[in-house]
């Protein structure tokens, strides 16, 4: 299968047409290595016009969207994957009301949906960063009076990040997660998560990374105001930027999923050719969530 590459809009349209096309394309991927029931693990089957599968054995019919995040998409195929090419190669993404008139959903079924995509988004842990890594913490939501800093009982959104830089200085991957405060237990997490080692990390002056140099190899310097790691303020600034004009506000509960989406697409920007490939092929080879799932966690 010729795979979809690009980010031209007029061509993802004639590629997919119809939602048989796009089930085409998910069946492809979906049995790249091959046909296995899921019933009796027999490999014969027969092929139906949705592109399900029958198994020759026991009769099991498997759709292509069939435990998937596609999984009983209620509103067709063919605007899920639009959604899906909206999120990956737009810079800012949507919001879900700007989905729900955009593709005619409701907006409470847009939002769910989106947040399976940013499910799938989310890094594998597989490839720590393991060259030179500045990390940070920072708080999202509007200032609040008596509350500066590292406040530990405010009521912002407390996160911490991490970016991998080139040679030059630039931004070669980056990966925010939310905290619940400013501690080394807290912190602790994007390093086990994101960071290898053998990395060479440089951190500001927190004594909240102190405890964890007996772990990774960490360089404490004075954040001069963040001239120190001006590219690392300069992700964060845009993290929050985009959190502001494209959504307004996120809750608690799912802000880690906004920066999935946000991380993404930045860890992705060399290869925007196959990014949405990237991304359908992380939504069907990630495991079902349901609503209530998404509702509850």
């Amino acid at each position: 299968m010729e795979i979809f590459r690009g980010q031209n809009l007029i061509e993802f349209t004639e590629r997919f047409k119809t939602d048989e096309d796009c089930l085409m394309y998910l069946s492809k991927i979906k049995w790249a290595n091959g046909y296995k029931c899921r019933k009796c693990g027999h490999t014969k089957y027969q092929e139906r016009k949705n592109h399900s599968r029958t198994c020759n054995l026991c009769s099991d019919t498997e759709s292509p969207t069939a435990n998937t995040l596609f999984h009983k998409v209620k509103f067709g195929v063919r605007k899920a994957f639009f959604m899906c090419f909206e999120m990956a190669t737009t810079t800012k993404s949507l919001s879900a009301s700007q989905m729900s008139v955009r593709y005619g959903v409701r907006e409470s079924t847009a939002r769910l949906f989106m947040h399976k995509v940013r499910e799938a988004m989310k890094s594998s842990e597989k490839y720590p960063m393991d060259g030179t890594v500045h990390v940070d913490e920072f708080v999202v939501g509007g200032k609040e009076d008596g509350k500066p800093g590292r406040s530990y009982d405010s009521r912002k959104k407390k996160s911490a990040c991490a970016v991998e830089l080139t040679e030059e200085g630039k931004v070669k991957r980056f990966y925010i997660q939310k905290i619940n405060d400013f501690s080394s237990k807290s912190l602790r997490a994007i390093f086990e998560k994101h960071i290898a080692v053998k990395a060479n990390v440089t951190t500001d002056e927190w004594k909240g990374y102190r405890p964890i140099m007996k772990e990774f190899n960490i360089t404490q310097i004075p954040s001069n105001h963040g001239n120190n790691f001006k590219a690392l303020h300069t992700m964060i600034h845009q993290v929050k930027s985009w959190l502001r004009t494209t959504y307004s506000w996120v809750s608690v509960k799912n802000i880690d999923r906004y920066f999935n989406e946000f991380s993404y697409r930045i860890n992705r920007s060399q290869s925007k050719e196959t990014i949405f490939n990237n991304l359908i092929r992380r939504m069907v080879t990630t495991k079902n969530i349901t609503h209530a799932q998404l509702i509850c966690s």
